[in-house]
């Protein structure tokens, strides 16, 4: 296609065979987990402390790309550290190793984010800004659609038989981290002041970065502040009458709207400005929520999930787009790597309070709270609306 080099086809090409590996495993991780004796408290502690060490490990190897000047080493060893963590979580079942091998994954994704996004918005213009990440979006998600597919299928044949699931997920992830030694840096820019940042000093940019930057990301971070795990709206459909299977077959569906969607939501936002498509996923969202919270019909949840899908779509890697055009490009995988590593302190966050006020007050205030505090966002980002961002 038009604009798309073979870098991005690749790097499409390898994170689609990894979401497949790990999307293989995501609907069964909880019962696995639970059948090698882990408490939900202790599978809530285990996820939470792999979020976080994917959230700092982003912002520091963003930083650190940045510096040494190089891609290329950060997205194979990132993921090499998935692909062996996948065998490892079947092999050693012990809580401690356990703990080990998930959060190798997790640091494997931190690893390669910064670097990976770095490459794709070096291979694009701010005009197909737009283009370039909707397309690694839309195949990133397709992995996402084939992954549960095949679990599901597996599943059917071979009941509750994990263990060997988590083998076969290794082969789309050993293939995805073979496909990363097609890749070559364009060229090695030696590092200005520093050979390696230290944990925390990728903040130091958050004082030198553009103010465009800053306001765009005090946006983002406060929406996902509010915008917590997909497990809530799929525990809702659940309430709303849908079985296991339904539920699972749901969620595919999503990922499947948002496979579809993101490249041509890209192609659009490069025309008409990538704020604009943002805030429309945005607005999407809200009633998605809106929906979930007060919805109890089973056609209407199945549509609320379309919709899902297109708001994933039109936000996700958009957004990513949008910081690389307002950073400076010697800084690309810092500015996405900060971005993204805060984004994930806030995702955890924003699940533990969405999970409290559903406790206390029932899944409509909880839905209801994200739906609303989408709205002040958007207030917030027509506000801004004179930020040269787009």
């Amino acid at each position: 296609m038009k604009n798309i080099s073979k870098t991005v086809w690749i790097l499409s090409l390898v994170s689609l065979f990894t979401d497949m590996a790990s999307e293989m495993l995501y609907p069964i991780m909880p019962f696995y987990l639970k059948s090698i004796g882990f408490s939900i408290v202790l599978i809530g502690i285990l996820e939470g402390f792999a979020e976080a060490i994917a959230g700092l490990s982003k912002a520091y190897f963003g930083k650190y790309s940045d510096l040494t000047g190089r891609r290329v080493p950060f997205v194979q060893i990132g993921y090499a550290f998935s692909a062996i963590s996948k065998p490892m979580m079947a092999i050693f079942t012990f809580p401690l190793w356990v703990f080990f091998a998930r959060t190798l994954d997790r640091f494997g994704k931190g690893i390669r984010t910064g670097a990976r996004d770095a490459i794709l918005s070096d291979e694009a213009t701010a005009e197909t800004k737009g283009k370039v990440f909707g397309l690694h979006r839309s195949m990133d998600t397709l992995g996402a659609v084939l992954g549960p597919a095949i679990a599901l299928l597996y599943l059917h044949f071979y009941p509750e038989n994990y263990k060997t699931l988590f083998f076969l997920a290794f082969l789309p992830g050993v293939a995805a981290f073979l496909s990363t030694f097609l890749l070559k840096d364009k060229q090695i820019i030696k590092a200005k002041t520093e050979n390696k940042p230290s944990v925390f000093s990728f903040l130091n940019y958050w004082k030198e970065s553009p103010g465009n930057y800053k306001k765009v990301v005090i946006g983002l971070l406060i929406f996902t502040l509010f915008n917590s795990s997909d497990v809530f709206l799929l525990l809702r459909a659940k309430e709303a009458g849908l079985d296991d299977t339904m539920v699972i077959g749901v969620y595919i569906f999503y990922n499947l709207i948002y496979a579809l969607f993101a490249f041509p939501i890209g192609i659009l936002a490069d025309k008409i400005g990538l704020k604009k498509i943002l805030l429309f996923g945005f607005l999407l969202f809200s009633i998605v929520y809106f929906g979930m919270a007060f919805n109890t019909n089973k056609i209407i949840c199945i549509a609320l999930f379309f919709l899902y899908g297109i708001y994933a779509a039109a936000t996700e890697g958009i957004s990513k787009a949008w910081i690389s055009n307002i950073s400076e490009k010697k800084d690309t995988a810092t500015a996405i790597g900060t971005f993204t590593g805060l984004q994930s302190i806030c995702t955890m966050l924003a699940s533990s309070m969405a999970g409290l006020l559903w406790f206390k007050y029932g899944a409509s205030v909880a839905l209801s709270v994200t739906a609303i505090m989408t709205i002040f966002v958007i207030v917030y980002f027509l506000w801004i609306g004179k930020t040269r961002t787009n």
